[in-house]
This record gives structure tokens, sequence and C-alpha cells, in this order.
């Protein structure tokens, strides 16, 4: 149990007193829209510096798509944002909505259904080049969407720019977690304590010296757990190279090619350029080139150009082709942790190479066999 659910535990037994109708009323009185952001900000603003997806967005996003949670699809399957199945692997609903009867995804809690939604913009081609945006252009970001095709009604980016203008969602997008995590929890400690008085009533308890003792023994037992969890995260997010309140790089800029710097461990021919892809250098096949051809010019075997490539010998190339010219990586680039196939049949050698991650090492993380035809939709692991 987390330090602040222990406190709110505690403090729910010790501390029934300033409790007051009135913060009933005053929680009755919130907008479906106000209790929705209240209750999910902190976890859009979360998703935003693990994926940049801006808060505003995703809040706006969620308060359209699930009705403010209220929708049937949010209450019976935890699905906030509409997303169908898609060659999703997981439990399913069916559900009207263009068509009859149409396949959605279900989670076991909203929170599932944030980081799916958050995953899905980032690692499908069709919405990567969102990212490119500043997080704060909400505006673009809508209207990117729309142009994307993630829903059919015209007037989806005019919607969703009214709700993050009406409510202000656009604080969020320059919110730090630590910040936003502090307001979720001071709303959920208000309905706690609105929930718990009775209406129209005001309570009164003064505390008894041994509960003053059992309160302040919580606390600093609350202040040890917090520091041991602070500790663990700043070692996974220190393995992981995730800096607090950082936005990731663009999936698109993370792909793009880089001009490979020479080192002494390639032969160069000076009149050609290398790029590199994932931290691999590699060339770009030219009309009339072969493998043999390309391995002679880098002082290569054919047996290693064929192997840095997943490739047999005498396999036929064609202009254009990425051919790399040293051993891809066991994993994919950073902030690049997998890939949503867009259509079907995109062959796993085409994403192995379009990411510098060795086949055998895709089909290991995915238990694939190398025959697989991916279908939209199907979910490709690029890191462990």
């Amino acid at each position: 149990m987390r330090y602040f659910e222990k406190i709110l535990l505690l403090l729910s037994f010790l501390y029934p007193f300033f409790v007051t109708g009135s913060l009933q009323a005053a929680n009755d009185h919130k907008t479906p829209q106000e209790k929705y952001i209240e209750r999910y900000a902190s976890i859009a603003v979360s998703e935003m510096y693990r994926t940049g997806v801006p808060a505003s967005i995703t809040l706006a996003q969620g308060i359209l798509e699930s009705g403010s949670g209220l929708s049937s699809l949010a209450r019976k399957s935890n699905n906030h944002f509409g997303i169908k199945c898609h060659g999703w692997k997981g439990r399913k609903v069916y559900h009207d909505d263009d068509a009859r009867g149409e396949c959605f995804r279900a989670y076991d809690h909203p929170e599932e259904s944030f980081r799916d939604h958050s995953d899905f913009l980032r690692y499908r081609d069709r919405y990567k080049f969102l990212f490119d945006y500043k997080t704060t252009d909400y505006k673009a970001w809508a209207k990117g969407l729309k142009k994307a095709g993630y829903a059919t009604d015209p007037h989806y980016a005019d919607k969703l720019i009214k709700y993050i203008e009406d409510y202000d969602l656009s604080r969020f997008d320059k919110m730090s977690s630590r910040k936003a995590k502090e307001i979720s929890e001071a709303e959920k400690k208000e309905e706690m304590t609105a929930a718990e008085a009775p209406a129209g009533e005001e309570t009164v308890h003064k505390l008894t010296r041994k509960e003053r003792r059992a309160l302040r023994k919580a606390e600093r037992e609350a202040k040890r757990e917090a520091k041991k969890l602070a500790k663990e995260q700043a070692k996974r997010k220190e393995k992981e190279g995730v800096a607090e309140d950082v936005i990731p790089e663009s999936p698109l800029s993370i792909e793009k090619p880089k001009i490979y710097q020479a080192d002494e461990t390639l032969h160069f021919n000076m009149y050609r350029q290398i790029y590199s892809r994932n931290g691999v250098p590699y060339i770009n096949a030219m009309e009339g080139e072969t493998l043999e051809s390309i391995a002679e010019e880098y002082d290569l075997f054919i047996k290693e150009i064929c192997k840095f490539n997943d490739l047999q010998p005498g396999t036929e190339i064609h202009p254009g082709d990425i051919v790399y010219i040293q051993a891809k990586k066991k994993q994919g680039a950073r902030h690049l942790n997998k890939y949503i196939v867009d259509h079907d049949g995109e062959s796993l050698w085409a994403i192995s190479q379009r990411f510098g991650v060795r086949l055998k090492e895709i089909l290991k993380m995915n238990e694939l066999s190398a025959d697989y035809q991916t279908r939209e939709g199907d979910v490709i692991l690029l890191r462990k």
C-alpha cells in the first residue's frame, strides 16, 4: 500500500472532525466533466511525460469518448477512448458504434485504458507526425487527430478544443507530475471526507493521547515508505535512462536517419554517405548493387553482411534498400519500445530492418515464428 493511501486510511479513522455536509454538497454540484478531470488529471500528466501525448488532449478525448466516464463502454469495460480491437489479444466487448456489434477493447482498470491510448498514438505510423508538435499546441494536436482519422465526426477537433478551453485543460500541459499527483490526492481526500460526513451535520472529534501516538507512528512509517519508493523509482528511471518530467523525443525524430561518424572499425568509401539507425551504420543500396559487391566495398565477408541483415547469400536487393554494415542491436532505440502494425502482411524482417533490431531478438521478445504474418493492430515489442 502506498504511503498516501496509508495516511488516508488512518485519517478516515482518526480525523472525522471538521467534516461537514457542505463538503458533500459542494462535491454534488460539480459537473461530470469536473469530476472526471479531478480523477484522471494526474494519470494524463504522467502519460504525457511517459509518451509525449499532451495531458489536455488525453483528458479532452476521455471526456468526449467516454461521456465523462459515464458511457456504458467506460463503466463496464473501462474503455475511455473508444479504441476498437484492431488485433487486440486481451478481453473484448461488442458495442454498436459506426456499425452494429463492433469489437472494442476491454480493460481491468481505467489506468490501463489511458496507457493503451498513449501507446496507440505513439507507436502507430499514422499518428507519429503529431509528436513533432509541441505538447502545448493542443489545437494542432486536435486537428491532427481528426486528420489522421481517429474519429469520423467532422467536428471532432472543434469539440476537443472546446473542452480544453472551457475547462482550462491546457494548464496540465505545463504541470509537473508531482504537482498533478498532489492535486489528485487532495481531491481524493476531499471526496473521502465528504462521503463520510453526515449530510447537514458537523461532527468534531478530539484525538486521545493514544490516537495521537498512533498517528505520529503511522506518519513516520509513511515517510520511510515514501523515501524507499522514491529511491526505487529513481533507480528504475536511471536504469531506463528516463528523466523525471522530461517529454520524450518524437518517435519520428528517433527513427530519422543520422549521419554516421567514421570510426576505425569500418572501411569507408569516401564518396558515399553512411547513415545510422538505432546506432547501427547502414547504406542505401544503389542500382546494380548486390550483397556481394557491398561486402567487397566494405571489406566484409559475404556471410557477415548476410548475418547483419538477416538474409541468405544471393538474396536480391533493390535500390533504396537499407543494408547494414554492422550487426543490428538486440533491442530498439530508447523511447521506441514497440511498434503497432498499421496494415496486414508487414513482414517481421522489414520491421527488424526499419528499427535496426536483430530479427531473432524480435522473434524471441514476441514469441513468434519467422513465418508469422502480421495483422493490423499487432503489437511488436522492440525492447524488453
